[in-house]
């Protein structure tokens, strides 16, 4: 027998023992799935009455962290120093900041269809520190709220010594800063819906200070700043902007904001601020039409509260 002949015939005997093991290993499983039916009934019996239908997995619940979106004032407090809230009853507070308000809302609002430039960005500021000008932001801030027809996003801008969430007792205990409106600038993966928290006053949304930078001044006059602005300005045609500022005459950040912004509201503490520095902080502005001015911590009349007599 050659060679070639031998290879066939090894070949031959090689494929008729491998059928030969596939044959029997079917047969096996076909003897083994005959004696799984015969024990069918009895295991589907004994796990039937023992079962109990699984429940789907509970969703994971999203912890709430120092960063959490919604933000709870502590309204009691606020109304006991004396702010604004919406359980405020009619008083001189209350009065006074209804005042402050109208005009600032005619000149957004009553524009006869026209409106200008970030018509809606208001910036409260003072001349020097102490005057009281995050005082006046927040109650501002929340007397528009109360409006019926307009919402209101207040901005902590006082980037370097940030006093609105620490004003309201809303500020981390521990830990970074709230996220907000420096990280915003700097990183274009944020979204302003991801940094914007919520309060307990329904139509008043918070946008925090963030992480302090030491080129804040040249963040808040980049192109992210004013693209930022943009949309905050014309997402909501309703929504008035806040912005607490820094004092003008110490920080350079407060006069790059002064230039984005269609109204400004300058803080004067009573017999504290000088004529001088308000006279200086005018000529800064002299380009800015748009301006008011809020006497701050004025003595009241001898008659007591202004509004007492009338109010009860």
């Amino acid at each position: 027998m050659s060679i070639i002949e031998k290879a066939i015939t090894k070949l031959d005997q090689d494929k008729n023992s491998a059928t030969g093991q596939i044959a029997t290993s079917h047969e096996a499983g076909m003897a083994e799935a005959g004696q799984s039916d015969q024990r069918e009934p009895t295991r589907i019996k004994s796990i039937d009455s023992k079962a109990k239908i699984a429940k789907p997995p509970e969703p994971v619940q999203q912890s709430d962290s120092s960063h959490s979106r919604k933000v709870e004032f502590d309204l009691e407090k606020l109304q006991q120093l004396g702010m604004v809230t919406p359980e405020t009853e009619r008083s001189s507070i209350a009065e006074e900041f209804r005042r402050i308000k109208r005009p600032i809302l005619d000149k957004i609002f009553n524009t006869n269809g026209t409106r200008n430039h970030h018509n809606n960005l208001v910036m409260v500021s003072s001349s020097l520190a102490g005057e009281g000008k995050t005082f006046c932001a927040v109650n501002l801030a929340i007397s528009i709220a109360l409006e019926l027809d307009h919402t209101v996003l207040l901005v902590d801008a006082d980037v370097a010594r940030p006093s609105v969430a620490r004003y309201l007792k809303v500020a981390p205990d521990q830990g970074p800063p709230r996220t907000g409106l420096m990280d915003i600038i700097q990183d274009k993966n944020l979204d302003l819906a991801d940094v914007m928290l919520r309060t307990n006053i329904d139509k008043l949304t918070l946008l925090c200070a963030g992480n302090h930078h030491k080129h804040a001044t040249e963040l808040l006059a980049s192109h992210s700043m004013s693209k930022l602005l943009n949309e905050i300005s014309e997402r909501y045609p309703d929504r008035v902007i806040i912005f607490d500022s820094p004092p003008l005459l110490l920080s350079t950040e407060a006069r790059v904001l002064t230039s984005q912004m269609g109204h400004i509201v300058l803080v004067v503490e009573a017999e504290s601020t000088t004529q001088h520095a308000v006279r200086e902080v005018l000529n800064q502005l002299k380009s800015t039409s748009n301006v008011s001015l809020i006497y701050n911590k004025a003595r009241e009349f001898s008659g007591g509260d202004y509004y007492g007599d009338y109010y009860g």
